[in-house]
């Protein structure tokens, strides 16, 4: 059986190669990001061909999906996908050990609001899991001080290496398990907090709603910091710029009447905004994550 490819960092700091890891993030944030990028999808595109989990869920989650789509069709956006993510693994170099300067030069940016108010209301930064979520946040962390989510990695070196990097421009970088009134205080503070609910951690403080027609196990924690903070929910989406010309960060107008006070209707509405975007960039989205691990009663497992 060949081996998951999306694990061979994992085995690679089990066999004690952290520091071989470091020094490549070190010298891809050195490396003309054009060239970065290539040698990134070139190696994703090499590893569609092998067999492996992250390729079969990757399958399983398109084909749940996009029912409708010719299956040619699917595998060329999986493999595309497969591009994406390496290559995005590659570029974590450049987001992680590169300079301020040069992240704000691969950054264009078009919000519908003002990203320096000083005066802004309580804001929760919704984001969603496409390849380039990292940049859009250091991006913004770069122009004013913010809170982060994160969940905990299993190698606690990654784990550190991984929080101490994404907070390197002062942003506070809180684990998710993290009580609400933690998270609540920084919102009233003034501190923005951003945050991302598209992927399925279990079913507690979760209801299933639809994604592409599909139930999906979706958290309710956005809607319910909202109203514990008296905070408005600015969605954001950062994509890859084809032609290797860095990456737009797109912030959007505040959600209307949101929360409404329904969580199932206000996961319904959130995942319906998610759908739209994935249609403009639907190699982009994470579609190697098990979107669909948690099921409602009595629907068979799909991975």
């Amino acid at each position: 059986m060949v081996a998951n490819p999306f694990v061979i960092l994992e085995a690679v700091l089990k066999q004690s190669g952290y520091l071989l890891v470091v020094a490549l993030l070190r010298l891809f944030a050195i490396l003309p990001y054009p060239f970065v990028a290539r040698l990134g999808s070139a190696l994703g595109a090499a590893l569609y061909t092998l067999p492996g989990r992250r390729r079969h869920i990757v399958q399983v989650n398109l084909r749940l999906c996009f029912p409708d789509m010719p299956a040619i069709e699917r595998d060329a956006l999986a493999k595309e996908h497969f591009r994406q993510v390496v290559r995005s693994y590659f570029e974590r170099g450049i987001q992680w050990f590169g300079s301020a300067r040069r992240v704000e030069n691969l950054v264009q940016v078009e919000s519908a609001i003002d990203l320096e108010d000083k005066n802004a209301p309580p804001t929760i930064f919704l984001g969603f899991h496409f390849v380039a979520i990292e940049t859009g946040c250091l991006f913004y962390s770069l122009k004013m001080p913010a809170a982060s989510l994160y969940t905990r990695m299993s190698d606690t070196r990654l784990c550190e290496l991984a929080r101490r990097q994404r907070g390197r421009f002062g942003a506070e970088l809180i684990e998710r398990s993290t009580s609400a009134r933690q998270i609540v205080r920084l919102l009233q503070a003034g501190t923005p907090v951003m945050l991302a609910a598209d992927m399925d951690h279990g079913v507690g403080n979760s209801v299933f709603a639809p994604f592409f027609g599909v139930p999906a196990c979706t958290l309710t924690s956005v809607s319910r910091l909202a109203r514990m903070g008296h905070a408005r929910v600015v969605p954001f989406v950062t994509e890859v710029l084809p032609d290797f010309r860095g990456y737009r960060l797109r912030v959007f107008e505040p959600l209307s009447d949101f929360p409404s006070g329904n969580d199932a209707d206000d996961a319904c509405r959130t995942n319906a905004f998610l759908e739209t975007q994935i249609m403009k960039i639907p190699a982009q989205y994470y579609w190697v994550h098990r979107r669909f691990k948690h099921r409602p009663a009595g629907m068979p497992g799909v991975y």
